[in-house]
Order: C-alpha cells, then structure tokens, then sequence
C-alpha cells in the first residue's frame, strides 16, 4: 500500500478551519506567499542546522535557495526550494493537521474576528499559515523529498479531504504548485503569475530572508550574428535570467537608518510566528576584542504557557551569519524568556556542539553583556516611555521579578524597574524607591502583604492599624512574590516586612515602658481564656494573642517571620507540591465587643458548651478574612444560623409558643376538610369497580324527553330487558 495513492479525512476542526480561511473575506489575499516563503526559508534553516551533525546532507557546491515560477497559460505559481523536505508520513502529519493545540480557539476567533487584519494576525498566530494557499487556489499540490527517503505528493482542493502517494521525484526538497483561482481583484485576487507583481510581494514581504528568492527574468533580445551583432531584420529572441528578488542582508547587519519599522516588524514575525506589532525594539553592538550584534523584541502579548516550567525560550544564535541554533536558552537569563530575537557572533565556530555550547567562554561573556544592555534599555524604557513601560510590566511582570532571585550580581540595575500596586493608590502601581519617599517620619521598615488579588488585601483586617497611622503597604499579588521576597530582605537599608508575619509592635511603642505595662496587664487578664481557645483549636492553631494589627475587627490569623503566607500555601496545594500544614497564630482585638463578651462568659462559667462554638466562630472568620477556606462548612454554617437566631428572642418565644389559636383552629378546619374529600374518592373508586358492564344493544329510535323519576324507580328501569323478535 505504500507505494498506492492514500486518502485521507482533514480532522474536523482543519475542515472548518479551511472552510473560513477560503471563503473568509480578506482584503490582502496576498499574504499567502509570505507565509509559504517563510515555510520555505524554515525548511532551508533545518537543513543547515541538521548538516552541522551530518554535513553529507548538503552537496559541496550547492547553494541553498527558493525558486518562485509562475505560468500564465496554466495559472500555475510554483514555490521550491531545496530545503530538508518531508517523509511521507511527515506530508500527513505537518499538512493534514494543524498539531498546535488551541485549534478549535482559532476556528472561534476567526468567526468572531471584526476586521481581516484581525484574522490575518490569526491566522499567523496559530501556526496555520500554509492553509492561506487556499484562499487563492483551487488545489494545491505538494511534492517533497526528504533526504534518505521516497518522495511523496500531497494534493488537496480544500475541500475536507487530501492525498498522499509516491512520486518519481529525486531531488531534496519541496515543491508547492498552486492551481490559482481566475484574476478577481475586487476580491484580492491579482495575477500571481506576474512577474512584477511576484517581485512586488516579495521586496513587501520577504526581502528580509537570508536565502535567495529567484524568479526568472524573461527578456527579449534581437536575434545575432557569430560574431554578437544584432542581423538585420532577424527574429527576437526570448532568453530567461535569474533574478534575484530580496536584498538577503540579513537586517541586523544594515544601518538601522536604512530599515523601514515595516521590515523590522516583518523580521520580529518571520522569527517569532506572533503577529502582533512588538512593543519595543533594542538593537545592541559589541565591538573590541569581541564582536556581538543583536536584535531583540519585546512582544506586545504574553504567551499563555510562559509560566509553565517547560516552556521553551531562547533567541537564535548566528555564527557569521549562519544560524547554528534555533532556540538557545544560554544566552539570556530565565527571567528573560520572554525576548525574541537573534544575536550573531563572529566568534564562534559553525560546527559547535550543544555540550561544548553551554560552556563555552564566548556564550557567558554574551550572555553577561547581554544581560546588562537589557536592564539598561529597560532602564531608560521606565524613565523615557512610562505608558510602554507599564505595558511591558502588566504582561511580564511577573516574569521579570524571578531577576531579583537570579540576577543578584545586577541587582541594582534590577530593583528599580520593579512595580507593586499599594495602599497608596487603587490604580497606580509604585516602585521601591517612590516608596521610600513617601514614608512619613518614624516608619523605618517597608511594608508588604501578600494575597491572590488586590480587592482581597485592600479589605483585609491586617492593614486595620496601618491604615490609621498613615503607613503605606505593599500588596503582593503574583504567585512569584513569595519567592522574590526570600531574595529580598531589604532595600536602600530599609527592611522589607510582612504585615501579616511576626508580632507587630510600630517604633515609636518600642520605648513606651508605660504602654508595655498596659499591654502586659491586659494579656494577663485574657490567660485562661487564652489557654482554653489553644486546647479547643490545637490542630489549627499554635498560639493566641492579643493583636496591635487590629483596630475594627475581632480576629485575625496571623504567621511566624519564617512561614509561608496563606496564598502561598495554597498556591502549593493547588499544584500538588507535599508542603507541612501550618498552623497560624489568632490574633485577637481587646477592645472588640465580641472579644470583651466572650471574655465575660467565660469568666462566669469557663465550662460554657457555647465557648467551643464561639472558638470554632473566631477561627472561620479570621481563615475566610485571609481567603482560606473554613476546615468544617457545615459546622460553621449551623454555627452562623444559631447565632442569627439567638440574635432574635421575640422571633424564638414566637417559634416556641406555637402557631395562633386563629391559624390552629383554621389548620383543624383543612385537616377535617382534606379527610372527607379523601373518603369520598376512595368511595367513588369502589363504587366504579364493583359496577357491572352494560350488554349490547340494538339501536333505538330517539325517545322523548320524560321528566325525572326518583333514583329508586330509575335503577329498576335501567335492568336489561328481553329483546323483541
């Protein structure tokens, strides 16, 4: 069967894929032969790269290049290029299906997209840019040899199903011939075979790529002599020329004077696949003892798996202009991994190795410039362009402050490009030193709290006495706070501490002997209930104490320095990660009404069943103010309505004397009249049973009307009588 002609289903989401891709109405059709260009010069990328381990795969003299042929009288376009090519069972896998996951997200988006540029930046964006072909086709026919093996054709019209079979072809490569629909420009569809407007799209488009793109050059010459001259009335003769369509410089190396914003945003495409305009642009240059370029983007988008520990990161490494590596982590930091871009060195030697890579002292001394020219651009990005900069910030943000922990040689270029959201301001978002600056006098520490969401620790009791001296807290939203925060106990000698770790005791009442007696008093008065709250919550808790956090509410939860904060902890719940439970400390409020009475009740009877309850009470409330969740919500739940319905005495006599003597005596009434209604029913459906069948009878004349006899005389008519002959 390997050598027959195989048909093959598209999967259901690539149908409805192509389906919109075709009849979807694009105002640049064109685009489609960026797309199968950028195909093309991938494909001759993998060859290069996979020749550094097996240099057979390239001829000596061969040059590695992508052919463009169109023919008007067949409206065919031809794409080739002499790149790794595919298998057989590669033309179905990359063709056949779209194996990025998120398919049936881009089928949803394009239907909903409002504009073409929209879907055009879709289209892109999921990797599907070989289906655009259809847009401008009626078939399309694919021929590719991958070296060591068969040559295979894949065919399609676009219409939800495809064939694959073996084909005589020899040469390495792929060959992608388009069946062109008829020149409709009102619907974006010029001549294709047009050598102008081919060499148009490409200098548009592709002028960027490092490989030749060659069209040929039809060009008519008078017919000549042996020795070259022109004859005399002689036939013109027609003559094809390779022409070179793109510039092939690659764009880093040109001035950046001399390079549109329109080719460098096509550049950031080609190597990225994100059709998003970047955000920024950084171009860096290395010159002296060692020579490095490189060209980075800042996306306008973060991706959705950036955060995930297998996410794949790097910029492409250049070697003299030779890429020798596609993805190459070691040149930039982790918390970088966000960057696109390339770096080209003339250092390095074109047959490195992966293991001889990571060590190599050319890639640390890049990676060390590199860094440090990031932070500086990011730098002067914050103090330049501050709208760009919180743009930069909100998408990865949180991806930057793994920097604090890794970067700790380039500290101080680090810390001033972080942002937190604070008390201070509900929208603007602050840095460390604009803190420091608006600290009033006597606060010598830098606050912080951390939680899953800002409306949460706005809210939260553990600001109640910051709040009312003015002391500006930090909140810390992002699961890598707690992380940065180990890798940061202080800036400019100011000590960064939690508002919710540790007992709180503010400066000026370190000194305040008079103070310490009170509070000392008042912590001796609330001993024994203290001792009994520690034996009622021993799993939950580890300690109780009088809290100074706490102006407004009863209770709060509250850790030791060296604890994980509660959204911490279950951050690592969440992902399954064995961690010890913690149990808190509770704080209570001495000068809350519900403290002080609970205080009273024990007191006069320390045996009181309800105390349990209202420890179980204390507990709820100050595990929900933090977002966690109550250990027994049923529990809690009946403990809430009792307390509701204590809170209610008139409501509790009424419930407990009974209904009125008025609804009771109605209730009587209902009940007697619901009994007789049932009794009759029974009587009726016994009644029914035991009735017998009536026989058939002849039919008879209508009778008068007689009038209406008793119900005894009636029965005794109704008996069946004889019937007359």
């Amino acid at each position: 069967m390997a050598d027959k002609s195989q048909a093959f289903e598209f999967q259901a989401e690539t149908r409805q894929l192509l389906d919109i891709v075709i009849h979807s109405l694009y105002t640049d059709k064109e685009i489609f032969l960026r797309e199968l260009i950028s195909n093309a010069s991938d494909a001759l990328d993998r060859l290069r790269f996979e020749a550094l381990t097996d240099p057979d795969l390239i001829g000596k003299n061969e040059k590695l290049e992508i052919r463009i042929v169109g023919d008007k009288e067949d409206r065919t376009l031809t794409i080739h290029d002499n790149g790794i090519g595919m298998s057989r069972e590669e033309a179905v896998q990359n063709l056949g299906t779209i194996a990025k996951s998120g398919t049936k997200e881009l089928v949803q988006k394009i239907k909903e997209a409002k504009s073409s540029e929209i879907a055009e930046k879709l289209i892109g964006q999921f990797g599907v840019g070989f289906y655009s072909a259809f847009m401008v086709s009626d078939q399309v026919e694919v021929i590719s040899k991958r070296a060591g093996e068969k040559a295979c054709k894949w065919v399609s019209q676009g219409d939800g199903s495809f064939e694959v079979e073996d084909d005589p072809c020899s040469q390495r490569g792929t060959t992608i011939t388009l069946h062109l629909k008829p020149v409709d420009k009102d619907s974006g569809i010029e001549d294709f075979t047009d050598p102008w407007t081919i060499s148009r799209l490409v200098k548009r488009y592709s002028d960027f790529v490092t490989y030749p793109i060659i069209n040929k050059e039809v060009k008519e010459e008078p017919e000549k002599d042996k020795d070259g001259n022109p004859v005399k009335d002689g036939k013109k003769v027609i003559t094809y020329e390779d022409k070179i369509l793109n510039s092939m410089k690659p764009i880093w190396k040109r001035p950046a004077d001399e390079v549109t914003e329109e080719e460098f945003q096509e550049f950031y495409k080609h190597i990225s696949h994100e059709w998003e305009k970047p955000l920024k642009r950084f171009h860096f240059k290395a010159e002296g003892l060692h020579e490095y370029q490189a060209l980075l983007f800042i996306p306008s988008k973060a991706p959705n798996d950036i955060h995930y520990h297998a996410y794949e990161y790097g910029l492409r490494l250049y070697a003299r202009q030779v890429n020798i590596m596609e993805r190459c982590p070691d040149l930039i930091p982790r918390c970088f991994r966000f960057l696109r871009g390339i770096v080209d060195s003339s250092d390095l030697p074109l047959n490195i190795s992966r293991q001889r890579l990571q060590n190599d002292r050319h890639i640390v001394q890049i990676r060390k410039w590199l860094t440090k020219k990031i932070l500086e651009a990011l730098n002067d990005l914050r103090k330049e362009d501050e709208e760009a900069y919180l743009k930069l910030w909100k998408e990865f943000g949180a991806t930057f402050k793994e920097a604090v922990t890794s970067e700790w040689e380039n500290k101080d270029k680090v810390l001033p490009l972080l942002l937190f959201p604070s008390s201070n301001d509900p929208e603007k978002l602050t840095t460390l030193q604009e803190y420091v600056e608006r600290m009033p006098e006597g606060q010598h520490d830098i606050y912080h709290l951390s939680g899953e969401s800002r409306q949460m620790l706005d809210n939260s009791p553990h600001l109640e006495a910051f709040k009312d001296k003015g002391y500006e807290v930090l909140f810390m939203t992002d699961p890598v706070d707690e992380i940065m925060l180990q890798s940061l106990p202080d800036f400019r000698s100011r000590r960064l501490k939690s508002a919710a770790k540790g007992a709180l005791e503010f400066e000026e009442e370190k000194d305040n002997k008079k103070a310490a007696r009170k509070w000392k008093k008042r912590e001796k008065k609330y001993r024994k209930m203290f001792n009994f709250l520690r034996k009622a919550l021993d799993e939950k808790i580890k300690d109780v104490r009088l809290s100074k956090r706490l102006t407004n509410s009863p209770v709060c939860l509250v850790g030791t320095e060296m604890d994980y904060s509660p959204s911490f902890e279950r951050m690592l719940e969440q992902a399954r990660i064995e961690n010890p439970k913690q149990r808190r400390i509770m704080e209570l409020n001495p000068n809350h009404p519900v403290v002080n009475g609970m205080l009273e009740r024990f007191e006069k009877n320390p045996e009181d069943p309800i105390l349990d309850d209202y420890a179980q009470l204390l507990l709820g409330c100050g595990l929900l103010a933090e977002g966690s969740e109550v250990p027994d919500t049923s529990r809690f739940n009946s403990l809430i309505a009792n307390l509701m319905v204590t809170s209610m005495p008139e409501a509790v006599a009424a419930a407990e004397a009974g209904p009125p003597e008025e609804l009771a005596e109605d209730d009587e009434e209902d009940e007697a009249q619901e009994a007789a209604e049932a009794k009759a029913e029974e009587a009726a459906e016994e009644k029914a049973q035991e009735k017998p069948e009536k026989p058939a009878a002849r039919p008879k004349a209508k009778a008068k009307a007689k009038p209406k006899k008793s119900a005894k005389k009636t029965e005794k008519k109704k008996k069946p009588e004889p019937v007359a002959e």
